[in-house]
């Protein structure tokens, strides 16, 4: 697993700055209701998506909260008077206090399907009736673009994919929230190169293939095979899904 400490400092430039980030808020957005005057961003990060949601819609109040203390001095810089440190599975705010709650890139990460089931039924919690969830679901399956790349890293050993669409459509209905639409956008700039996947695999991005493990080496020796080492293939395509609390 990557230290989110130590990657709060590269993390904007190496997953596609600002154009992916404006494209993740545009699509957040577009499932949020038009009268939503707040929202909670969990897991934010650097803030950089966050800060996009704040301004992308006027009169609501966004507030971002994350675990990783460089990543919330980041948000913090961005966002001041507005960033929360704190754990997503034990949020410190009173129930039913936003009109909408977004998780975007964060399920994915967790250690346990119960780590996702307190994630989800957190941001239930805090969500007003008639407000909406949004969060993205099956993170890696949205990297498989059908490159050579990915043919490559097909045959690494598996992990659980605890943000599987329906899994958090299950942990959701548990909480009472209904599912409210989808929308999907690009991860702009996150295009993998050989040669790149290569450093990402040796700072421990694949966690079923740790770094320095002759495993790993092997899969390195095969990515570096591969021709147009800089070469971005395309894009990831990430989906979102929405869930709403149920009005009154």
């Amino acid at each position: 697993m990557l230290d989110y400490d130590k990657e709060a400092e590269r993390y904007d430039a190496s997953r596609g700055g600002e154009p992916r980030a404006a494209a993740a808020a545009e699509a957040v957005l577009s499932l949020v209701p038009p009268r939503a005057r707040s929202l909670l961003d969990v897991a934010c990060g650097t803030g950089i998506v966050t800060r996009r949601l704040a301004a992308g819609r006027d009169g609501m109040r966004v507030t971002g909260v994350d675990l990783a203390p460089a990543m919330a001095r980041h948000a913090a810089a961005r966002l001041p008077g507005a960033v929360v440190r704190a754990d997503c599975r034990q949020l410190p705010f009173c129930g039913q206090q936003f009109d909408a709650v977004s998780s975007v890139w964060l399920l994915h990460l967790a250690d346990s399907d119960e780590d996702v089931r307190a994630i989800v039924a957190e941001c239930a919690r805090v969500l007003r009736p008639g407000g909406v969830y949004v969060t993205t679901v099956d993170k890696a399956a949205s990297h498989n673009v059908g490159s050579d790349i990915d043919a490559v890293l097909a045959s690494r050993p598996p992990r659980a994919a605890r943000d599987g669409a329906a899994l958090v459509e299950s942990y959701a209905l548990a909480r009472g929230l209904a599912p409210a639409g989808q929308a999907r956008f690009a991860g702009r700039g996150q295009g993998r190169s050989p040669r790149r996947t290569v450093a990402d695999l040796r700072r421990g991005w694949f966690v079923t293939l740790p770094p320095g493990e002759p495993l790993a080496e092997r899969f390195a020796a095969r990515l570096q095979a591969l021709p147009d080492q800089d070469r971005p293939r395309p894009d990831p395509r990430f989906t979102l899904r929405a869930y709403r609390k149920p009005a009154g």
